[in-house]
């Protein structure tokens, strides 16, 4: 009787090696993390020193389209030519561009350097999380993957505030110089430990024309999303306007393009089996869904706070933190507990629970509560969301071979940032479309004046984002029920499992 040998897992690094590589690459996915938010405090000093308050918006949006656009390319690259190399390509880029943002003469410049370095920042996330695929098993994985969320609450609660010292007391410049140093010692760091990662590239010909048609689709996409209802330099794009409608249709023809390229290029941009394999796809829908709620609450928290609760600053500051640290303590969590249950997709189901619970219940009751009852929702919410960081990573990683562990990385991450961008987009309609100027909804002077019925308006403006929010995850939660519980490789099991789907045959 004849048996296949099932296809053995890398030999284990010792604790040294993976401390010493975790150092490095959390090190410079700080540096990508705190550029989303450091820049926000310097944003009107630099709108005064280049007398330029109508583009300002586009030092954030720049940055942020460059970074989920090139995401998906730089796993690829990963697969074709290693970690480290790419790595390091990806550090150099955004190393690059902070020195060119600090040495902006003028806006123009200063968009252009913040989009050359959203494409290192883009590099960094994706290759990080496999970088961590690489060199533990996948039953260790969603662990190490909870630390990359610790590094990244706190980056973001880091970020304002070191980005308005820098400002008021030395100057702008200094957010973008202080990652000259760091991201140095990130290079030097990760060149030295990624020598010891496993090799699991193998020799590939790029898809240019692949790439290129998803890149442009997924930036005309995220700019409609980004310019809906939004009122730029005195015009008013909404969504029915020809400008949205064209970058909508425009999406729609390179998305079509991109499908047939995909369906007749030999080696396509994203394998098909990849795309074709339930597993990679319902997890990649629930990770659009709740990620982007994530970061949609992010955003959004803090103005519900303060023009509905009618918190200050602080206490604003404080519930949001709150939210931050419980999805950091729910992602640490969902690590432990997935290395100990077989049945580990549990562990998801009942995050987004919660999370639902959470939404329902400030959909419910949008107005009256204390900075007390916010927090115990926060805190409970936001631990049911956290988990599912580490749980989506560690599915997809664990159903695809090691050669296409990057690909498929960078296709989830990519997925996960574009469900921000359109959520945010979507919820940010629901609120931003009741505050407009035409007399059919809030007006700015109520908000600024206050008064009962501005704050019942927008508490029932709020109410309906929350009822959204909750509607997103439940979608996210039957993607996740359709996920097929595939055993984790690694120690707890008797017998290394290998997938058995067409994704493990190339």
């Amino acid at each position: 009787m004849s048996t296949t040998p099932t296809p053995a897992e890398p030999a284990p690094l010792d604790h040294a090696k993976i401390r010493a590589i975790m150092v490095g690459i959390l090190l410079a996915m700080f540096l990508s993390a705190l550029e989303q938010t450091i820049v926000a405090p310097a944003l009107p000093t630099i709108g005064r020193a280049f007398g330029d308050v109508e583009n300002l918006s586009w030092v954030v949006t720049s940055y942020l389209l460059a970074c989920t656009a090139m995401t998906p390319l730089f796993g690829k690259l990963s697969d074709i030519y290693g970690r480290r190399r790419m790595m390091l390509v990806a550090i150099v880029f955004f190393l690059a561009g902070s020195a060119a943002c600090a040495l902006a003469p003028n806006m123009p410049a200063l968009i252009a350097a913040r989009a050359l370095q959203g494409i290192g920042g883009g590099g960094i996330l994706p290759l990080a999380h496999t970088i961590i695929g690489d060199m533990v098993t996948p039953r260790e994985r969603a662990r190490y993957q909870s630390y990359t969320s610790i590094m990244f609450m706190v980056a973001s609660i880091s970020g304002p505030v070191l980005g308005g010292v820098l400002t008021d007391h030395v100057h702008w410049t200094m957010i973008f110089w202080i990652n000259l140093p760091l991201g140095l010692v990130a290079l030097w760091m990760t060149d030295r430990a990624l020598r010891a990662l496993p090799r699991n590239d193998r020799p590939h010909k790029l898809d240019v024309l692949g790439a290129v048609l998803m890149i442009c689709a997924s930036l005309a996409l995220m700019l409609a999303m980004t310019w809906g209802g939004q009122t730029r330099g005195g015009t008013h794009y909404g969504w029915g306007s020809w400008p949205i409608l064209s970058l909508l249709a425009g999406s729609c023809a390179l998305w079509l393009l991109f499908s047939l390229r995909v369906a007749r290029a030999p080696e396509p941009f994203i394998p098909l089996a990849i795309l074709r394999a339930p597993i990679v796809a319902a997890t990649a829908i629930a990770g659009f869904f709740s990620v982007g709620v994530i970061i949609a609450l992010s955003i959004f928290l803090p103005l519900y706070f303060e023009l509905v609760l009618g918190f200050s600053p602080s206490g604003s500051g404080t519930a949001l933190i709150v939210f931050l640290a419980a999805a950091t303590a729910g992602s640490y969590i969902a690590g432990r507990l997935m290395m100990r249950f077989s049945h580990y997709k549990w562990v998801p189901i009942v995050g987004l629970a919660l999370g639902i619970v959470m939404l329902a219940v400030m959909a419910a009751k949008p107005a009256g509560l204390s900075l007390l009852a916010i927090c115990v929702l926060l805190t409970i919410g936001g631990t049911g969301l956290g988990v599912m960081y580490p749980v989506t990573t560690t599915i997809v990683q664990n159903a695809v071979p090691p050669n296409q562990l990057g690909t498929s990385t960078g296709a989830l991450n990519f997925a996960r940032q574009l469900g921000g961008t359109m959520i945010v987009a979507a919820l940010g309609a629901i609120v931003l479309g009741g505050i407009d100027s035409g007399g059919h909804g809030l007006t700015l002077d109520m908000l600024r004046g206050g008064g009962a019925r501005a704050g019942a308006d927008l508490a029932a403006l709020f109410g309906l984002l929350f009822a959204a929010g909750a509607v997103f995850l439940v979608a996210g939660l039957v993607a996740m029920l359709l996920v097929e519980e595939r055993p984790l490789r690694g120690p707890r099991q008797d017998v290394a499992v290998a997938p058995t789907t067409p994704l493990a045959a190339e």
